[in-house]
């Protein structure tokens, strides 16, 4: 394929386009309908697109009951408890600081995976990892240093937390799937189908009026969420990873945050502090430890 190159930079450019702009939509659908209920029309709309989508890839559907538990769990982590959370935090925090949090991904997928699959955790990870829990620090020192559970700033980046260790916690349960040989798409539909379902019993349990908000910002943020956050953006990653591999693909996870603050700054008017680019920097900059391999040493030839 004579244009391999920009066809894969125009899946990255797309992949970091999309999750990068996710994080101002989700802003839009705070408000009148409850946090469960936008998450599970979400998942709702996209996991019909995934569906139509594997059939038309000719992928299989139909699994047996061990691995449709497998296929829950990660629905539960990746596609509702994940975004509820996210949700929840969205009306504290700017757009921008949500997806920088959600950068940390990078490094507890490291520590989950030496956790639960048993891949052992190198050194520069728990460098990596020290340096994006200084650079959190940073920029939410105001708020750690009047620390109360009432406040909103506070509240948020422990929600936004949770969501992220769910999210982690789902890439887990994927791995395992994708290590039985699974197809990924008819994961993804099964997985959205099953976080869908949480979600509406998360809402029903709580009493939450089931109601739609009408609105051109609502509904236009929605179909963008379900169709280019959930549906294009895993497709293209998902290729992407497939052509280039995982370690160089992973890289979207460093760059969406920048376009996600670009945004909030223009947007939402947030005020950066030197605290705050330090923080910002400091994140960063333990993705990138995780993110880029080690050069191999230089084998000398034996005389």
């Amino acid at each position: 394929m004579r244009n391999a190159p920009l066809f894969n930079l125009g899946l990255y450019a797309a992949t970091v386009l999309f999750w990068g702009t996710t994080w101002i939509a989700m802003k839009y659908q705070v408000g009148v309908v409850a946090p469960e209920l936008s998450v599970a029309y979400r998942f709702t709309l996209a996991a019909a697109v995934v569906f139509l989508w594997a059939l038309a890839a000719r992928q299989r559907l139909a699994f047996d009951g061990r691995v449709h538990l497998l296929l829950a769990v990660m629905g539960l982590c990746m596609f509702s408890f994940n975004f509820y959370f996210f949700y929840r935090a969205a009306a504290f925090m700017t757009s921008g600081l949500l997806a920088v949090v959600f950068s940390m991904t990078v490094v507890l997928n490291i520590l989950n995976g030496w956790i639960f699959l048993g891949r052992r955790a190198a050194p520069r990870t728990l460098v990596a990892a020290a340096l994006g829990l200084a650079g959190i620090a940073a920029l939410f020192w105001p708020e750690i240093e009047r620390f109360d559970l009432a406040d909103d700033g506070a509240r948020g980046l422990l929600l936004s937390l949770a969501g992220t260790l769910c999210f982690s916690l789902g890439n887990i349960a994927s791995a395992r799937a994708q290590m039985r040989g699974l197809p990924v798409l008819s994961c993804n539909a099964w997985g959205m189908t099953y976080g869908a379902v949480a979600m509406y019993g998360v809402a029903f349990l709580s009493g939450a009026p089931f109601v739609f908000e009408a609105t051109l910002s609502y509904s236009t943020a929605l179909l963008y969420l379900a169709l280019c956050g959930s549906v294009l953006a895993f497709g293209a990653y998902l290729t992407l990873l497939g052509r280039i591999g995982a370690d160089r693909a992973g890289y979207v996870t460093v760059l969406f945050p920048l376009v996600a603050l670009a945004i909030s700054t223009v947007v939402e008017d947030y005020h950066w502090s030197p605290l705050a680019l330090a923080g910002v920097g400091l994140v960063l900059a333990g993705n990138l430890l995780v993110l880029l391999r080690p050069r191999a040493a230089p084998q000398v030839a034996a005389e």
